[in-house]
């Protein structure tokens, strides 16, 4: 009896003096594992008597409900001790200033486009997007544009093969759609298209958005009408507008619109026409019956003249300082 409250107190001591749950842990299983030293009391119980290993019984299971109560208590004074060292090491300081993120912002082409989309969404058109790679077909031969004209040349366009080409235009998108839509139609397609090119005005790649109505009686009148109102409504001002009379094999009367800078100087910023007979011909439009205008802007070139940029390349060389400044437009 004597010996098993002194090996109790000892074991108090080595419970109070654990500095952590692993050392805990070692000390329980000295104590009470299935080799541990209560278990060894409990083997020698079988050498005494029947009165004896009674008596010596409840006390070693005294003992040992003591210790597991013990360890148990020390076990959660380690945990909390534990939590609050995590706490204190993890604290976050709530007065400090926040660390921002530094938002990105739509890409002026991107501005651009929506704002060309939403003016001509307002009256009536439908907004559709078409293939940039393209067959010949479509990007030449249905929109009347002849065999040996220059556009086709290996040096102007790039070609896949005899067949497939990347589209040097958005108009393809027309015979698409005049095939399947059903009558009248009013389409904007904006896109990027691909010439062989490159110089301060000109980029391989770039954008436009074309635009096409179809209906009875279209006639220039109509086209003019909506090209003066979307001007004007997108510079926000009144601008210095020319028609100049041109050439193109898919419209006629055809035109090329140049905006007149302050100092006299013009850009040409789109092409528009009446849309040619045979290109409605093409997709079995009746033309005794429907006529039909459209138009090609240029994004960049528009982009441009909007926010007093020289160079089209600096849309494309990812320069922050440049995109940056069109961040809360």
């Amino acid at each position: 009896m004597f010996m098993l409250n002194k090996l109790f107190q000892k074991i108090q001591i080595d419970i109070k003096s654990s500095k952590n749950i692993e050392c805990l842990e070692t000390l329980r299983i000295k104590y009470l594992g299935k080799k541990g030293i209560i278990a060894n009391y409990m083997q020698k119980l079988q050498l005494l008597s029947l009165h004896d290993k009674k008596k010596n019984s409840i006390i070693i299971n005294e003992i040992k409900k003591k210790i597991i109560i013990e360890i148990e208590k020390k076990n959660i004074f380690l945990k909390e001790k534990l939590l609050q060292e995590r706490i204190k090491n993890e604290k976050i300081d709530i007065s400090l200033p926040g660390r921002r993120m530094h938002n990105g912002s739509l890409h002026p082409i991107t501005h651009t486009i929506n704002d060309i989309k939403n003016f001509f969404y307002e009256l009536g058109f439908k907004i559709k997007h078409g293939p940039e790679i393209e067959d010949e077909y479509h990007n030449f031969d249905a929109l009347n544009i002849d065999k040996n004209h220059p556009t086709r040349d290996s040096q102007d366009t790039f070609w896949f093969d005899s067949n497939r080409l990347l589209r040097t235009q958005t108009s393809s998108m027309q015979i698409r759609i005049m095939k399947k839509d059903k009558l009248p139609i009013r389409l904007l397609v904006p896109g990027k298209v691909y010439r062989n090119d490159c110089d301060a005005t000109h980029t391989p790649m770039f954008h436009q958005v074309e635009g096409l109505i179809v209906d009875k009686n279209i006639s220039f009148s109509n086209l003019k009408w909506i090209i003066y109102n979307f001007l004007y409504s997108f510079f926000s001002t009144s601008v210095s507008i020319r028609f100049r009379p041109s050439y193109f094999p898919f419209t006629v009367l055809s035109a090329e619109v140049d905006i007149i800078n302050k100092k006299g100087q013009a850009l040409e910023i789109l092409g528009c026409g009446i849309v040619h007979p045979k290109v409605l011909k093409n997709v079995n439009i009746d033309t005794n019956i429907y006529s039909a205008c459209a138009f090609g802007i240029g994004i960049e070139r528009i982009a441009m003249l909007r926010y007093g940029i020289l160079d089209i390349r600096s849309f494309f060389e990812n320069d922050l300082r440049f995109l940056m400044q069109f961040k809360n437009i």
